[in-house]
């Protein structure tokens, strides 16, 4: 994958390293290569991170998420006419990956494609033996590409659930906990559709800290919340008490979630293939063959994208003043998902506003660059995916007439970097692995 203005961004202080750190770890996050550098195959066995599993019958792909066409292509590449078929849920559907259905779903919110398309995949496993190999591809988007809704419960109550739940601001953890309790087929309820010995998740993360129940709500781990956590949940956003009584009757009496030490668990190897620490590691790597030392500080990065901003620039200058906690050159690398707090009219997203934020608190330093991006292509919402910056941003935009500040307060990130071109344009990637943040740092 590549950045379209690259020719551009290059020519800013340190663009060319920035932007090629950036180019390796949406190489990183690309789901064939994930699955391609985690499956092989030898003859009717095939390995999957160093694990074997004999091929008894055939082998089925089914899968949701944003990323999990590409995957499914890899899966068919590699694995030749082992596989025999299956049914793989996307945000464009159409076509096929050899003998594999691409099915359209709905994202972000589940409609009557998402539940015409759910039905066709438990439809499909149906028809796989015990015998069989299935593998389950999932990445971010699943929950809302895949859904089948519990009895008494329709995917519109599901879909507002949400959405109020969203609007109140409830958590990844706290959301997912009550979809669970509404579903047919997430917090682990999948693995009772499927009547294989042996299931093989592989899994893109776009969740910080790659809980496997969060990511498109764990249709195939234990689940680790539980019923009175929903509903306590509920309660806590004052929706409890809004919900019809056929709705509560479920959350409080249905069918739970598979949870640690089910039996069922026994026939599931769930594999992360890619995450925001694979892509970390893959941009330092190429920035320690250019002569930067690197220091990843974190995968886990959240909070308010304009205090992180400042956060981590306080940390870049106490490499410049102090050598802590490390010399230059140096490279700083953070990734994980920061918030915006959305007070003004602007465009812009959490990236843009971190690196806007980063670029105020480095004023005049010269010797620092940075960049900030999301691996999914999208920041907020504008066009751009990030920006690159350095500590001549805050004096190059006022000989111009643009105060910082008043664009950062306005949440108007993008329509500032736009104007300097320094916003980073990517398109949609296809995958999505949170954010990845670069800081170089010269010595002089």
């Amino acid at each position: 994958m590549s950045i379209r203005n690259r020719e551009s961004l290059v020519k800013l202080p340190r663009g060319e390293v920035l932007t090629k750190a950036l180019e390796e770890a949406l190489a990183a996050a690309d789901p064939y290569t994930a699955v391609a550098s985690s499956v092989r195959r030898r003859g009717d066995v095939v390995e999957v991170g160093g694990k074997a599993v004999e091929v008894g019958g055939g082998i089925h792909v089914v899968g949701f998420g944003k990323a999990s066409g590409k995957m499914a292509e890899a899966l068919v590449d590699l694995l030749g006419d082992l596989v025999r078929g299956g049914v793989v849920i996307t945000p464009t559907g159409g076509g096929r990956a050899g003998p594999i259905e691409l099915v359209k779903g709905d994202h972000p919110i589940p409609k009557d494609n998402t539940l015409s398309a759910s039905r066709r995949l438990v439809e499909y496993l149906e028809g796989v033996g015990e015998r069989d190999l299935v593998f389950v591809v999932i990445s971010g988007g699943g929950s809302a590409l895949f859904e089948l809704p519990e009895d008494g419960i329709q995917l519109e109550d599901i879909a507002h659930i949400s959405g109020e739940l969203m609007k109140r601001g409830a958590d990844i953890v706290e959301l997912n906990a009550v979809r669970k309790r509404l579903s047919r087929v997430k917090g682990g309820k999948l693995l009772k559709f499927i009547k294989a010995r042996h299931v093989v998740s592989l899994i893109v993360s776009d969740v910080v800290g790659d809980r496997l129940d969060t990511i498109a709500s764990g249709p195939t781990a234990p689940d680790g919340t539980t019923r009175e956590f929903a509903i306590r949940v509920l309660k806590k956003y004052g929706l409890w008490e809004e919900l019809p009584p056929r709705i509560r009757a479920v959350i409080e009496s249905g069918g739970d979630t598979v949870k640690e030490g089910d039996p069922v668990l026994a026939k599931v190897w769930n594999i992360i293939v890619a995450n925001n620490l694979t892509s970390l590691r893959s941009a330092g790597g190429y920035l320690k063959g250019v002569g930067y030392s690197p220091l990843i500080l974190t995968s886990m990065l959240e909070g308010e994208a304009r205090e992180a901003g400042r956060v981590l620039a306080s940390v870049a200058k106490s490499v410049v003043y102090h050598g802590v906690p490390g010399r230059p050159p140096l490279a700083l690398l953070a990734g994980g998902e920061t918030v915006v707090t959305v007070r003004g009219g602007g465009r812009g997203g959490r990236n843009q506003e971190l690196c806007l934020s980063f670029a105020l608190a480095v004023r005049g330093m010269r010797n620092i660059s940075a960049a900030c991006m999301g691996t999914d292509g999208v920041d907020g919402n504008s066009p751009a995916a990030g920006a690159v910056v350095d500590g001549g941003v805050v004096e190059e935009a006022e000989a111009r007439g643009l105060d910082p500040l008043e664009y950062l307060n306005n949440n108007d990130s993008y329509t500032f970097f736009n104007q300097l071109g320094r916003a980073i344009i990517t398109g949609y990637t296809g995958t999505n692995v949170n954010d990845v943040f670069i800081a170089v740092i010269d010595s002089t």
